[in-house]
């Protein structure tokens, strides 16, 4: 599909699993308590039960690592009928302790995609989870001086996206997001009238995936790698 980027001024980035690793350690938290409350329940059934506490706390927590040890609290006292002991629960606290004290690992040529861009065009950050956590691995990623103005997200969504806009003052045809999510990054962008590249990371939360039906027919590129989004359009290299 031939898209025409020559319009565009300013290039959004999602952060996580964008940038950096993150679902990765979601994934393994939900085996450690599957683990951890294997004797209430199944840990398949756990996983379905934790990813619907999730979805329900979504609305009062928000994303981030905060709001899935809540989910992942009340899931234990849920499942034990509220019998769970406090080893227990401070296992789970530890858990997360742990996903946000984990090092920044960047994907494979992002820095050299940041440095190229960079030169031609105004770079942003525009994503969504707890803001002091998405602060803080920002900082220590050592890429936040390529960002011209970081944007955390309640939620992306259409709306939302035409907010940032305005506050950039910037058309939505001058606009290219680039990002993991089909959901989050690519459609809601695409039906505003900007543009998107979708890099999938290898690992989706179930909450982020869409239909095939979803996302026939709309005008996106895809690209395996990071580095491959250069050849799209003249970034000077």
């Amino acid at each position: 599909m031939e898209i025409d980027y020559s319009n565009i001024k300013v290039i959004g980035f999602d952060a996580d699993d964008t940038l950096w690793v993150n679902e990765t350690y979601f994934r393994e938290a939900e085996a450690q308590v599957g683990e951890l409350l294997s004797h209430y329940e199944t840990p398949n059934k756990i996983d379905q039960e934790l990813f619907r506490m999730e979805i329900k706390n979504l609305p009062t927590y928000g994303y981030g690592v905060k709001g899935f040890v809540l989910s992942m609290i009340e899931l234990a006292l849920e499942l034990s009928n509220g019998s769970v002991s406090n080893t227990i629960i401070n296992e789970i606290l530890c858990i997360g302790k742990d996903m946000i004290n984990k090092p920044i690992i960047l994907l494979d040529d992002v820095e050299d995609v940041l440095k190229s861009l960079s030169k031609e065009y105004t770079l942003i950050v525009a994503t969504k989870g707890d803001l002091l956590d998405q602060e803080r691995k920002l900082e220590k990623s050592g890429l936040i001086d390529y960002f011209h103005h970081i944007e955390v997200l309640s939620e992306k969504e259409e709306h939302n996206y035409i907010k940032l806009l305005r506050h950039l003052e910037i058309k939505p045809s001058e606009f290219l997001m680039i990002g993991n999510s089909l959901k989050s990054d690519i459609l809601p962008l695409v039906n505003i009238g900007a543009a998107a590249i979708h890099v999938p990371f290898h690992t989706t939360w179930q909450h982020e995936k869409v239909s095939k039906n979803e996302a026939n027919g709309k005008g996106y590129k895809t690209a395996r790698r990071l580095n491959e989004i250069l050849s799209f359009f003249n970034a000077k290299k």
